[in-house]
């Protein structure tokens, strides 16, 4: 049980970790270019926040495992697939330098967390519970994104270009390659 609840609080947990180092240049040197709203929290929240939401995620995940086990079914399909894009959103943002293309992610990932909560709950009241901090973190990120996206319009997935709604050339980004 002890190697279940481990591997069960570990996989969000290094997902996020993994996330973190692929996109550590871009949250050092293009995130602070970026135009951000004033309610934006400070870049020391965040790590701390989703180290917690990661663990409360993983524990959840094992409580339901210890009531349904392993076997595919949609409640782990969902779980698997939240995490997926959970796992692309921060290479998404940081690495990629596609606001836009991030805002997609995050919204499927706030679909897909919803969807995992409910059916957690579902499952262990407990464990439903325990999302509700990560979908409502997700929910803020989300917001956080679509503000981003629409203060920082050339981030955007093509290059050197602005969203201009006709195909125009727009300014180039800000902060170089990715």
């Amino acid at each position: 049980m002890a190697l279940a609840l481990a591997a069960a609080v570990g996989l969000p947990l290094v997902i996020g970790f993994a996330g973190s180092l692929i996109s550590a240049p871009g949250i050092r040197t293009w995130y602070p270019t970026l135009t951000k709203p004033s309610w934006n929290p400070p870049a020391s929240v965040f790590g701390p926040v989703w180290s917690v939401l990661y663990t409360a995620m993983g524990y959840a995940s094992y409580r339901v495992w210890r009531v349904v086990g392993l076997s595919p079914s949609a409640l782990w399909i969902t779980y698997g697939v939240q995490l997926a894009l959970n796992a692309a959103w921060n290479p998404l943002m940081f690495a990629g330098q596609k606001i836009d293309v991030a805002m997609a992610d995050i919204v499927a990932l706030l679909i897909g967390a919803t969807a995992t909560a409910v059916k957690f709950g579902r499952v262990d009241a407990v464990a439903g519970r325990l999302m509700v901090p990560y979908v409502a973190w997700v929910g803020f990120a989300t917001a956080l994104n679509g503000a981003l996206w629409r203060l920082n319009p050339t981030e955007v997935l093509f290059k050197g270009k602005a969203r201009t709604g006709g195909g125009g050339e727009g300014a180039p980004l800000v902060g170089g390659s990715s």
